[in-house]
């Protein structure tokens, strides 16, 4: 009973058996506490519950919390390795109460459980109380028969426990077990308390009061219960070792190193080993929760921690990266109690091996420059800050590398001169970027981004989330509140929203705090990573510095990650079928629609595009898992991945790969895998159906394709169920029958359209009056001369009507003059063979189209055709034929 698995187990059903609700550890990046980088305790998921903004359907919870301390004011990271119990990540086990059992009832369940289930003697055990709760000391005397130098008083706030300067706050109770005078260190309170003889490994949280302002306590109108044991000390305790690292999963996870190293801990290295196995458990943890290696926010501190491990892993002589090889033994350890882990295995190991490769050729690199840079110094020296920061800023080599490289050596970082050295550098880019152009108008958000960091975007794993609002702009200025009416944008430190980019649009949603409402309208990214949130403000006021509940548009987004998915797949169909030469040119991902430019020199067939439409479907109907990688640029091109048009890459792309390939040479492996930032469907069952609703061109060899995905295409496809319906009745067919039955009634209007037009032919040559009078040829000037005006015939139809009165004349000069509803009228002229060296017919047209207001004419000396705006002038045209004949 004393391995880890199963103290987590046993802890768990013993508070299920009383009563409590077993509750999943909620994700380390937590979505409801925005001023925690990383959840450090079991209570973080129920603050909300706590401080009654909130309910559950119990009033009873128990939890195996996952829990990292390695950035902000909980940080652990440097004594991780060198000391018995401190740790990274660990786990919390916990029980609450949210307003029902108090004091009594929370001591008795813990020393039952720690006395009976797990077995610790009551000799080795003592608490400690804060120094005015009497009432706590008292059931410690009468449920554990403790005497009062078993209950030990403490005055600090190590016993008095506050979320905040205002908000529930209440006293403490530590438990402590003595293991034993081998170990260095006294009781808590005495000047050897920092030792490690007396292991506190429970503190039971009594929710008392509330503190409406510092210094301020009023009884809660329901006292509450918060509690955490480390689960890793209580398996040090039962298992009689004195470090954490001595238990069976980190022996398991140690031995796993030693075994791909094919060399043991030994005096000398064991730090090493602690450290790996400590770091590996963080990294892993926060890779399957999201949290992926970047030079900002939580990503920055998880690149810090594997930069650790990878560093120890050189210092034991790995020549090769080693933390992905130790991945299967965690998930052997750990996968059964948290199941996110074999879900992200396969992006846990892809994410370490890159990570490892690019450091260790930083590494390599880094520690010769830093050997040279430091060659005359020694201990107690100190390397210049510039020195640090061209290591840093040129090499990619981080100042607390550099640090930890030269510890060894006693010698230290002039970090003033490191940060002064950043300034400047960030100084210069900001002159620099303030003067570009159009850029030189947003200059505001650099500003921001300088100030307070890049925002952090939670949107891949979560709609909802907590944040702090770092920067309010009004009308282009920052300004420090905002009331109600007014537009805003706003900076939070952390984000669900997604800023436009790569062709997709903002999120849409809501901000809320306490006593305002924010409507957001479009989210951007500026500056460098800043995420503005572009809202107005329906209600209260909103000040810099407050909290904010932020809810993105879920029925929006849904409709955005299926274009967003589907986008891909068309992508991929039109290089399927028209060829791998089709590359993006643009695109739109919006909740409506997705729009695709690509290059390609032709119009699409109506046989391909239906091809097209197939083949993305095909995918969608496979259900297949969407999945993201995290790779190198070039090794996700090498492998075949698609950079998408307009999206920035830096060294570290997410590579998204949906659908397994039904046709070609590509069968049967992956159908599209593409650099994306975007958000998508989870299984592209979830994009719906794939419509395209329309093809053209928008500029020299650049295509566009629209198309529908999900409920859109289907409202379209109704729609256009509808309409065939309609043409079927007003046909009086079925819907079947409508092609059949429209091509007969074209056909029908094609023959008496010819009919009529031969009709019109007929009457215009031999019925009607003559412009120049009479139905029959006259001669003008010694030449024959034919000339009419005509209506109903078209303007191609004058040409035959010409060639007939050339026939008729036999020897002459034609004219027909048409007029059409609309008032303008089309002239032409014909010159038989024999008078074309006498009369051109282009000549003649341009005077006849200069009577009815036209400019030229042309054709052959034989034939010619003219035009011009007034019909009303018509026989004015024949009359100047006639008088140019005349001569």
């Amino acid at each position: 009973m004393s391995g880890v698995n199963d103290i987590r187990s046993t802890f768990l059903d013993y508070f299920r058996k009383n009563g409590h609700e077993v509750v999943a550890s909620s994700p380390l990046v937590p979505r409801n506490d925005p001023t925690l980088m990383f959840t450090n305790a079991g209570m973080v998921q129920f603050k909300n519950v706590f401080t009654g903004l909130e309910s559950r359907p119990y009033s009873r919870a128990t939890t195996a919390q996952k829990s990292v301390r390695a950035g902000g004011k909980h940080n652990d990271l440097d004594n991780v390795g060198y000391t018995a119990r401190h740790l990274t990540f660990f786990e919390m086990l916990g029980n609450f109460s949210f307003g029902d059992y108090f004091k009594e009832q929370a001591i008795e369940l813990a020393w039952n459980l720690i006395t009976k289930d797990f077995g610790l003697s009551k000799d080795k055990l003592l608490v400690t109380v804060y120094h005015t709760d009497d009432e706590a000391a008292d059931h410690w005397k009468k449920i554990a028969g403790f005497s009062d130098d078993r209950i030990i008083r403490i005055a600090t706030s190590d016993n008095f426990w506050a979320m905040g300067d205002t908000g529930p706050c209440g006293p403490c109770s530590e438990i402590f077990i003595d293991r034993g005078e081998h170990i260095w260190g006294g009781p808590p309170g005495s000047p050897e308390e920092d030792g490690d003889r007396f292991l506190e490994f429970w503190n039971l949280v009594f929710m008392q009061f509330d503190q409406p302002e510092p210094g301020v306590q009023v009884p809660l109108p329901r006292p509450s219960i918060d509690t955490g044991m480390g689960l890793e000390r209580m398996a040090s305790i039962l298992q009689g070792v004195d470090s954490v690292f001595e238990t069976d999963l980190f022996k398991g996870l140690i031995e796993a190193t030693a075994s791909v190293l094919g060399k043991r801990p030994e005096a000398g290295n064991v730090a090493s080993y602690r450290v790996i196995a400590d770091h590996l458990r963080s990294s892993c943890f926060l890779i399957a929760d999201g949290v992926l290696p970047s030079n900002e926010g939580r990503g920055y501190v998880v690149r810090r921690i594997m930069r650790r491990a990878m560093r120890h892993a050189q210092l034991l002589g790995a020549s090769e990266p080693l933390m992905y090889k130790l991945v299967p033994a965690l998930v052997r350890e750990m996968g059964s109690a948290y199941p996110e882990l074999v879900r992200g295995e396969a992006l846990i190991t892809e994410t370490l091996k890159l990570e490892e490769t690019r450091f260790r050729k930083t590494l390599a690199r880094g520690l010769g420059l830093l050997a040279d840079a430091t060659e005359t110094l020694g201990a107690g020296d100190r390397l210049d800050g510039e020195t640090a920061f061209k290591l840093y800023d040129t090499y990619g080599f981080p100042l607390d590398l550099t640090q930890d490289a030269l510890r060894q050596r006693d010698i230290a970082v002039d970090t003033a001169g490191f940060d002064a050295a950043m300034e400047r550098q960030k100084a210069e880019a900001r002159a620099s970027w303030a003067g570009s152009g159009e850029a030189a108008t947003e200059t505001i958000w650099f500003g921001v981004r300088d100030r307070v960091g890049a925002t952090e975007f939670l949107g891949y794993d979560t709609e909802t989330a907590e944040g702090v609002v770092t920067a309010l702009v009004k009308d282009g200025q920052e300004v420090a509140s905002v009331a109600t009416g007014e537009e805003v944008a706003i900076v939070v430190n952390q984000t669900p929203f997604y800023g436009e980019s790569g062709g997709q649009v903002g999120d849409t949603g809501t901000m809320t705090g306490e006593g305002f409402s924010i409507e957001i309208i479009d989210t951007q990214k500026k500056g460098d990573g800043v995420f503005v949130h572009s809202g107005r403000v329906l209600s209260g006021t909103v000040a810099k510095g407050a909290s904010v509940e932020m809810k993105v548009d879920h029925a929006r987004r849904t409709k955005i990650r299926a274009n967003h998915s589907a986008t891909h797949l068309v992508h991929e169909a039109l290089r399927e079928v028209l060829g791998t030469h089709v590359a993006q040119k643009g695109s739109l991902v919006a909740p409506d629609r997705l729009r695709f430019d690509f290059s390609h020199p032709k119009p699409i067939s109506a046989a391909e595009l239906e091809r097209i439409e197939t083949y993305a479907n095909e995918i969608v109907l496979q259900n297949a898992p969407v999945t993201t990688r995290l790779m190198a640029v070039d090794d996700a091109i090498a492998e075949g991945a698609m950079a998408l048009f307009g999206e920035k890459y830096g060294d570290e792309v997410r590579v998204v790969r949906m659908g397994t390939a039904l046709h070609g040479d590509k069968a049967s492996k992956p159908y599209s895998v593409e650099l994306c930032g975007g958000t998508h469907v989870s299984a592209t069952g979830d994009i719906g159906i794939v419509r395209l609703v329309s093809e053209g061109a928008v500029a020299s060899g650049v295509r566009r394709i629209e198309a529908l995905t999900g409920e859109a295409a289907r409202l379209h496809l109704d729609e256009q169920d509808r309409r065939l319906k309609a043409a079927a009745a007003a046909l009086k067919v079925a819907p079947a029958d409508v092609v059949s039955r429209l091509e007969a009634v074209l056909d029908e209007r094609r023959k008496m359209e010819r009919e009529l037009a031969d009709a019109r032919k007929k009457l215009a040559l031999g019925g009607g009056s003559a412009a120049g009078g009479g139905n029959e040829g006259e001669s003008v000037g010694g030449v024959g001369f034919l000339g009419r005006v005509v209506s109903g015939v078209s303007p191609r139809d004058l040409k035959p009507l010409a060639d007939e009165g050339k026939k008729s004349l036999g020897s002459g000069v034609v004219v027909f003059v048409g007029t059409s509803d609309d008032g303008k009228a089309s002239v032409v002229v014909g010159v038989t063979d024999d008078l074309t060296g006498r009369f051109s017919a282009v000549d003649l047209v341009r005077q006849a189209s200069a009577a009815i207001g036209g400019q030229g004419g042309g054709g052959r000396p034989d034939m010619a055709q003219a035009g011009g705006p007034d019909g009303s002038k018509a026989a004015d045209a024949v009359a100047a034929i006639k008088a140019a004949l005349a001569g």
